[in-house]
């Protein structure tokens, strides 16, 4: 299917953010049909509101789809067949040049108290690595490319959505299952997920610049210390530790248990709530986070103090944004100790970490000397084959046996 790039011009966003989300109504210039269409639509992403993850993810494919669907070949979502969905996934791996951005921009934006359209606002957005922006690299449209991870987790999102029709009776069949041959679009992987993680050396010079920063000036990064120790320690999603309309992380979820033990009480992906082992070292970062903040040796369970303070005032931290900012901020200092102590290719391998890496770094750590069921569930994994991927031994072993190979015979 061939689309013209010059007549295809940025759409709208559709649908709004989470938190306004239940006030969605549909713009006005959509025809009758498409209202239906999106009023199903908002129906269906109101579902997922306990997961701000899911409900984004969600929110993304089904508004490509709409856009898709009503501006380039002109139907409705009730008219689509197998075909038309084989025909979108192309679209979306090459989509005009003017539905691609190069920054990812707010949906709608506030304007005299009302919330508008944003005309920069994509569908589609050109990423590039850290290191690269790093370096001064610019984005660029020519260089959008759809992972094969994206290409896998949209068919996915589709049948959800297309089953969710189905049960509602909006439409009687899902085109998305139909497709029998979705090895056209995903390539099959024989090799184990690459699991991004530091070093034993990038993690020791971070936790280490982390407690210096902390000794040096305590009033602005005792908090710093908390958070890195946190993240890797107990594995946490950024999403777990900042605040938000489905969870406020406060002090009390830290407990103790009838044997003595500690655990931390969370809520994560998909909603779903976990108690987390706190490890003795875990449980000493505690005490010297809270001794900071003027509190208690440990939180009792009437200790409603939120986990991360803003620095000024007694508000918790709500903006994951402001916790990569405070990890990145480690991380850069990390990055310069490196460099002083001549370990260029641990620094210049740094600069592409992300504040996940953590939660992969501590998991991977783990598994080396845990019961992998017990990471699992510390994790929040949903099995326990998702933990074995951050097992290495076979790995390693495959590697050495392969290491000193020779090229020409010894005869």
């Amino acid at each position: 299917m061939k689309i013209n790039q010059k007549k295809q011009l940025a759409p709208l966003p559709l649908f709004d953010s989470l938190e306004y989300i239940n006030n969605q109504l549909p713009p006005a210039s959509l025809s009758s049909t498409q209202k239906n269409d999106f009023l199903m639509s908002v129906s269906f992403l109101k579902s997922y509101v306990g997961s701000l993850g899911t409900f984004n993810s969600y929110r993304r494919e089904v508004e490509r789809l709409l856009h898709w669907t009503w501006i380039v070949v002109k139907k409705t979502i009730k008219e689509l067949k197998r075909e038309d969905i084989e025909n979108f996934i192309r679209f979306c791996q090459k989509p005009p040049k003017t539905w691609i951005g190069v920054k990812k921009a707010p949906r709608f934006i506030d304007k005299e108290g009302i919330r508008i359209s944003n005309i920069e606002w994509r569908p589609f957005v050109v990423t590039i690595s850290k290191a690269a922006h790093r370096k001064g690299v610019n984005a660029d449209i020519d260089h959008f490319e759809l992972s094969q991870g994206a290409v896998k987790e949209s068919f996915a999102i589709l049948s959800t959505f297309y089953n969710y029709m189905l049960q509602e009776e909006y439409v009687f069949m899902n085109p998305v299952a139909l497709i029998r041959q979705k090895s056209k679009f995903i390539r099959k992987q024989q090799h184990q997920t690459q699991i991004r993680r530091l070093s034993p050396l990038q993690w020791d010079y971070v936790i280490e610049t982390a407690t210096l920063m902390a000794d040096r000036d305590s009033k602005k990064h005792e908090r710093t210390l908390f958070i890195m120790t946190a993240l890797y320690s107990m594995y946490l999603r950024i999403s777990e530790l900042s605040a938000s309309v489905r969870w406020a992380p406060q002090m009390n979820h830290f407990y103790r248990d009838n044997d003595g033990n500690w655990w931390f009480k969370t809520v994560g992906k998909g909603n779903k709530e976990r108690s987390i082992a706190v490890s003795n070292n875990m449980l000493n970062a505690l005490k010297r986070y809270r001794k900071h903040l003027g509190l208690s040796t440990l939180p009792s369970v009437a200790d409603k103090t939120p986990l991360l303070l803003k620095t000024k005032g007694k508000e918790p931290i709500t903006s994951s944004t402001y916790i990569r900012e405070i990890v990145q901020s480690c991380f850069d200092k990390a990055i310069n100790k490196l460099q002083e102590d001549k370990h260029f290719e641990e620094a210049e391998l740094l600069n592409e970490a992300t504040v996940h890496w953590l939660r992969h770094t501590g998991i991977s750590e783990d598994v080396k000397t845990r019961p992998r069921e017990h990471v699992r569930d510390d994790a929040g994994h949903c099995s326990s084959a998702t933990t074995d991927k951050y097992i290495d031994v076979a790995l390693r072993e495959r590697h050495r046996t392969a290491k000193n190979k020779p090229i020409q015979s010894d005869t």
